[in-house]
């Protein structure tokens, strides 16, 4: 796991992405247990930080399926499993502010 994520930021980082956030939500969900987030200024940006990340997981040992990216203008998911990578526009982030709800200030899980 810490090889993908390493992985993805650099990749990330190569791609001057903004303000990446690795989250640990290990327990908290069903889902994963790593979230990536990062901000991209336009769509161009946002769709080659996805090929590039598609490219360095792959180097990894990680293949993905082409349904295992979404992709809209402001955000770009790619599902890898036990890691999940959220690409936005500013004004997306914002909106859907994923480190409220996944950050270490969110509230705990229900137990």
């Amino acid at each position: 796991m810490e090889m993908l994520v390493a992985a993805a930021r650099t990749s990330l980082e190569d791609d001057k992405a903004e303000d990446i956030l690795v989250l640990d939500v290990t327990g908290r969900s069903d889902v994963t247990d790593r979230l990536i987030i990062a901000t991209g200024q336009v769509e161009r940006q946002l769709q080659a930080m996805a090929v590039h990340v598609e490219e360095a997981l792959e180097k990894a040992g990680m293949s993905l399926r082409r349904n295992q990216i979404q992709a809209s203008p402001d955000w770009v998911l790619i599902d890898a499993g036990d890691l999940v990578i959220h690409l936005f526009r500013p004004e997306a982030r914002a909106t859907y502010a994923l480190e409220r709800m996944w950050g270490p200030e969110s509230p705990a899980p229900e137990r």
